[in-house]
This record gives C-alpha cells, structure tokens and sequence, in this order.
C-alpha cells in the first residue's frame, strides 16, 4: 500500500475513534451555567450570563447521604445532573448515588446518551448488561470494584446480599437520559395497545392488564 493510502487509512481510523467516543459536543468557552428559566434548548441550556455565576451554580451535596429504598424494587437513584447542577452544562458528565436494600433492585433500563461506570462503595450487586446479539455479560462484583454499562445497552444491577449496598455512577454526558424498560412499555401515555404486547410478549391480555395496574405510578 503506497504511503498516501497509509496516510488516509490512518485519518479514517482515527475519526472513526473520536466518533465511537464522542458523547455531549465539546465546549467553546470556559463555562456556560444552565439557565432553564429562558425557555431556549439548542442541544442543552442556554447560558446564564457569566457576572450572574456563583459557587452554588457547582455544588451539590445531596449525594453524601443514603437515599430511601422503602419502595417496591428496594432501591433508589441520587441523580447529580445538570438539572441538579446548572453548572455542568456544556461539560459532558455527570454523576449519580444508587443505594439498595438488601434483595433490591435497579431493574432493566438504558441511558440513551452515555455509557455509565459504577464504583461499589459498599456491599455486594450483580451486574449485567446485555448486547443487541442478545447475549447477557454480567458479574458480581463488590466493595471498591467498578463495572462498566456501554451506552445505550439494557443493564440492570441486583443486591442479592443481605445488608444494603451502593454504588457511586458517573456517566459522560450532563443528562443522560433513563428509558427504564417495563415502565416504557407498560406505563407510557398514551398507553402501548395491549394486544400489541400480548403479541410481543406471548402473554394473556388480562395478565398485561395486570402488569400495567401493578406498575402503574401510585396516586398520591
């Protein structure tokens, strides 16, 4: 292969890497605060203007404590985003607290925006995430290991110990999005028809009533 061939393979190999690493577009000025309240989303916030910016627009300490898992699944996600965070707009990261009782579970979901990598601060989980062939990479992992979920893949983590366990997440988009499988297909709005998933699931539509009634967000 002559050298100009060698040359343009090497430029098309490295694109194709910073393509496959890409998450949330590359900034182009030191800060740019969320400013929700002007109503303007071009792919994130409009910016607060910078004589307005303070060390709050940074900070944010609601991941220092456990959260509740009182509830049916037995676990509970801190998010720390750019919803929680103004100033982490434009930056591409962000971060989550995710604790579980003992047997509870974060059930199968997606980030449809970042791959996710957790560090077990406590206890025990098991972990998988499964690929579009289908096939299920999974492992139990404990205290101070890490696990990583590649973007956009159904993944779930499960503490099958009998004390609680948590586990701090970071993702590398500022919002990246969670379309929890069950809840998608079984509480959207409008609802999915039930025969649509009777078919797909080769279930009893009374049983996908079921479902849905068991799933469905408590009233307050």
């Amino acid at each position: 292969m002559s050298p100009t061939n060698n040359f343009t393979v090497l430029v098309i190999f490295c694109c194709a890497i910073s393509f496959s690493f890409a998450s949330d577009p590359d900034t182009l000025q030191d800060l740019c605060v969320a400013l929700p309240s002007s109503g303007v989303k071009v792919n994130g916030f409009a910016c607060k203007a910078e004589a307005n910016v303070t060390e709050a627009d940074f900070f944010f300490a609601g991941l220092a404590k456990p959260g509740a898992t009182n509830n049916t699944l037995g676990s509970v996600v801190t998010a720390a985003n750019v919803d929680k965070i103004p100033g982490l707009n434009t930056l591409g990261v962000s971060f989550s607290r995710i604790d579980y009782k003992a047997g509870g579970l974060n059930p199968p979901h997606t980030h449809p925006r970042a791959t996710e990598i957790v560090f077990l601060l406590d206890g025990q989980l098991d972990v998988g995430f499964i690929t579009t062939a289908n096939k299920l990479i999974s492992k139990s992992i404990k205290k101070g290991e890490i696990f990583v979920f590649p973007k956009g893949l159904v993944h779930y983590q499960k503490n099958n110990g009998d004390k609680p366990a948590s586990v701090l997440s970071a993702f590398n988009s500022q919002l990246p999005g969670t379309f929890s499988v069950a809840a998608a297909l079984f509480t959207s709005s409008p609802t999915v028809p039930d025969d649509v998933l009777s078919q797909a699931f080769q279930i009893d539509t009374k049983l996908v009533d079921s479902i849905k009634a068991k799933l469905a967000p408590k009233k307050s």
